[in-house]
């Protein structure tokens, strides 16, 4: 087995006014990543109740999908393609950008009214060139209609949010061939790895609790991971109510151009993205 290498977290930054972030890799770091674009975590963090939602105002994508996990508080969003919605804890919010979308991201009125703890996560994935011009697309993933997999004697659970998992599969749909699972391991429990093609790059965030896996201790706000090609080799929890999301996804051979909200191919594209955007091409709100 291959030892993951450990990731942590940068320093922290605020995402508008109401996500404060910590990012665990972009798409600066290559194609060890691929299909994987950036992760945000927002650990969690009190708000005290305010007259108006704090978030971040109308700005761009084009080119991947991003996807928001909700584990704490509520996240209010609307777009340039008629696509709206409030998601709460255990919800995921899977907005294909693709050819160009703007959009919005806020606490919603009654998180913001009551005021409260928030966590989420955000993951960009990317899209293949082909499909880097299709319509925008968004799904709305309740936690009601996302399987949960009890692991044996009472190890824990997976939720399963993308791909497959004891052969449940997933209600979101991607682009991108992924898995996503959001994990709880009891003290001493492993979480089977084995089933995830080792030519897919593979990812571990802990969020509550620590892991181990092959001389790698991970804590809060650290990631795991393994590169493509490598062996994986099972997670271990070394502390009761440890909490994580295991993330997955076949590379994309092809180039990766990224300038802000727009990542595609030959950098050609970048300067049409942000043209097509600022004469309106991508909507507005």
């Amino acid at each position: 087995m291959t030892a993951p290498l450990l990731r942590r977290a940068s320093r922290g930054h605020w995402v508008g006014d109401g996500f404060p972030v910590r990012t665990l890799f972009s798409y600066d770091d290559g194609p060890t990543i691929s299909p994987f674009l950036l992760l945000d975590y927002a650990a969690p963090q009190h708000f005290a109740p305010a007259a108006t939602p704090r978030g971040v105002g109308p700005h761009p994508h084009r080119g991947f999908s991003t996807v928001t996990i909700v584990f704490a508080g509520e996240l209010a969003h609307r777009d340039s393609a008629g696509h709206g919605g409030t998601i709460g804890p255990g919800d995921v919010q899977w907005m294909t950008a693709a050819n160009g979308v703007v959009h919005e991201e806020f606490h919603s009125e009654a998180f913001t009214r009551t005021g409260g703890a928030l966590e989420m996560v955000q993951l960009w994935v990317n899209l293949p060139a082909k499909a880097k011009r299709s319509p925008p697309s968004y799904q709305d993933v309740r936690a009601a209609a996302t399987p949960t997999v009890p692991l044996p004697d009472g190890a824990g659970r997976v939720r399963v949010i993308a791909g497959t998992f004891a052969g449940q599969i997933a209600p979101a749909r991607a682009a991108t061939p992924v898995a996503l699972w959001d994990v709880a391991l009891a003290d001493g429990a492993e979480l089977p790895l084995a089933s995830l093609p080792s030519t897919w790059t593979r990812m571990l965030l802990v969020r509550r609790g620590a892991v181990h896996a092959e001389g790698v201790q991970a804590g809060p706000a650290e990631l795991l991971h393994w590169a493509p090609g490598t062996a994986t080799s099972d997670v271990r929890a070394t502390t009761a109510g440890t909490e994580a999301v295991l993330l997955a996804g076949e590379p994309l051979a092809e180039p990766v151009v990224g300038y802000g909200p727009f990542v595609m191919n030959p950098r050609a594209e970048i300067a049409e993205a942000i043209a097509d955007f600022e004469r309106g091409a991508m909507g507005r709100l």
